[in-house]
């Protein structure tokens, strides 16, 4: 899996470039990344790329290790509350999209398991996780699921569906959304609560898929609204969905899927009871 990909025209430092501007050496960098402190971004090369924002972290690092003398899981405690606390009230859709992360990282921090622990139990990279639990992204939606399957949880719990003052009428187009944790996949909430039901809207953008199959306890219910989607069940039945098809199956039997249309997909995804 690799990291988020960087917006095509943000300026970008190479590591001896970030590493002056933060006044330490580039091996320091390399280290702190190790240490989860920061994941840059990587070129089609696979060479490492700073962000401005990457950059203004080094710093504080920096600061917080030369001036207050703390060590690597103080400084990433000190940064974490700082940005929340740099998290305005008034932009709530920020705020919510660092939600999985917190999340995340709160049940890796009860489980006592470390960054790296982790990481090896799910056959992914440490950096990956770490990026997850700072930003909520980039990740695939079948390492979401199993995350949460790891930590016996839920996705729709980790995307914060279950609150409790929740609204009975949703009005078309008012359908609050899950953080972006995957790249080209929207998942609208068409009923909140503690309810019976997951019930969800998909928008699919074209080439999403799950990039893996996953399952789960329960019973589920997809009908098209528009596009085109493949769903593969138990890795050798394959369907071809169009717009109006619906389809029924048991969650426990492996799933995966992608959208197959050049456009969005939009669906309709219920499953019962919440286990997703």
């Amino acid at each position: 899996m690799s990291s988020i990909e960087p917006e095509r025209h943000a300026v970008r430092y190479k590591v001896a470039e970030a590493a002056r501007l933060a006044g330490v050496s580039a091996s320091t960098l390399r280290l702190w990344e190790s240490q989860g402190l920061v994941v840059p971004s990587r070129s089609e090369t696979g060479h490492r790329q700073y962000s401005a924002e990457d950059v203004a972290r080094l710093k504080r690092i920096s600061w917080f290790r030369a001036e207050r003398g703390l060590n690597p899981a103080a400084i990433r405690e000190a940064l974490e509350t700082e940005e929340g606390s740099a998290a305005s009230p008034e932009n709530g859709e920020q705020l919510a999209s660092s939600d999985i992360g917190r999340r995340l990282r709160s049940l890796r921090h009860a489980a006592g398991r470390t960054l790296e622990q982790v990481a090896a139990d799910m056959g992914m990279t440490s950096s990956t996780l770490s990026t997850l639990e700072r930003t909520s992204q980039g990740v695939s939606f079948k390492t979401l699921h199993d995350l949460a399957d790891y930590y016996g949880t839920t996705v729709s719990r980790l995307s914060g569906e279950e609150r409790e003052d929740v609204p009975a009428l949703i009005r078309s187009g008012e359908w609050r959304a899950w953080p972006a944790t995957t790249p080209g996949v929207t998942v609208q909430l068409l009923a909140e609560g503690r309810t019976m039901m997951d019930c969800h809207r998909f928008v699919l953008a074209p080439g999403a898929t799950s990039e893996g199959a996953y399952r789960h306890e329960g019973e589920e219910f997809i009908h098209v609204l528009a596009g085109r989607l493949e769903l593969v069940l138990d890795s050798d039945q394959f369907f071809d969905l169009l717009p109006g098809d619906s389809l029924y199956f048991e969650s426990r039997r492996y799933h995966s899927w992608r959208n197959r249309h050049d456009g969005e997909t939009i669906l309709l995804w219920i499953n019962t009871p919440p286990t997703f």
